[in-house]
Parts: structure tokens; sequence; C-alpha cells
């Protein structure tokens, strides 16, 4: 399955503050950017996930993601890369879209991050007023890369 999705930096996150969001934990069994696997729990629920290459925009790229159970989820995680990402999620529905909106912990504390999953890549949307610069395809914002050299560190 094609994946189709915009990232951008949050300049204010004083809208979360009535919003319930989840934690999530999540590893690299491997960050090649040609094949990244990743083991994520978030809640109570654990998946794996493989992503492709990015194109070149950075706006699309392969997604095969699966549940598998909470005890499958951690003993992955044990055979993770170095720098786990930890975050909270928090979902909000504007128009027809879920903007995804992530807090970063721990070594990537500071930083929080907004995507948008589209149908196609010049498909249109609203901007909420707490969306500031597009960090589209910008490899830093990946989350495999955060694992690797933290938002700290930049």
């Amino acid at each position: 399955m094609l994946e189709i999705e915009r990232k951008f930096l949050v300049n204010n996150t004083d809208f979360l503050k009535k919003v319930k969001g989840k934690r999530i934990t999540q590893g690299y069994l491997s960050t090649d950017p040609a094949r990244t696997v990743r083991v994520r729990i978030k809640g109570t629920q654990g998946f794996i996930t493989i992503k492709g290459q990015s194109t070149d925009s950075g706006l699309t790229r392969y997604e095969w993601e699966k549940e598998i159970s909470i005890v499958e989820a951690e003993e992955l995680l044990e055979l993770a890369l170095l720098g786990v990402i930890d975050k909270t999620r928090y979902e909000i529905a504007i128009e027809k879209h879920t903007w995804e909106i992530d807090v970063f912990h721990a070594s990537n504390n500071g930083l929080v991050l907004a995507e948008i999953e589209l149908e196609t890549e010049d498909e249109t949307f609203s901007k909420p007023n707490w969306i500031a610069q597009e960090v589209t395809g910008d490899k830093r914002y990946y989350n495999s890369h955060l694992s690797a050299k933290p938002f700290s560190e930049w």
C-alpha cells in the first residue's frame, strides 16, 4: 500500500490540552532507507511496519503494517537498534482529514510534528493555525533518523 503524507512543524500546542493522546514507543530493526523495519507499541497494541524508500519529493512511499501481540512487540523492541523513540500522539479531525500530532519525549524533547495523510500528492487541504514550516522530505525529521540522531543533538 502506498502512503502519501506531508509533515509539518507545530508552532503552538495549546489546542492539545483538550485532547487525549496515546503514548508510543517505537524502535527500528532496520533503518536502511530502502526497507525500514519498525516495531511499535501504541497504548496496549503492538505493530510491525515495513516502509520502502521515499520518492524524491518525500511525499510517497510503500508501507506495510501488521498488528502483533504486545508481548511480540516487547520482545522485538529488545532487538531494536539503539535510540528508541518515545512520543505521545494526538489525533485531530479537521474537515475530511485526520492530523496526527506527535509530541516527542526523552532525547527528542521539544520537537512537535504534525502529519496528514492524503489520497494524492496534489490533494489540497486546510492548514490549521498551529501549523508552521513544512518538513516533508527532510530526512532529519524521519523517526528512523531521530532514533539515531535525536533532536537534542542538532
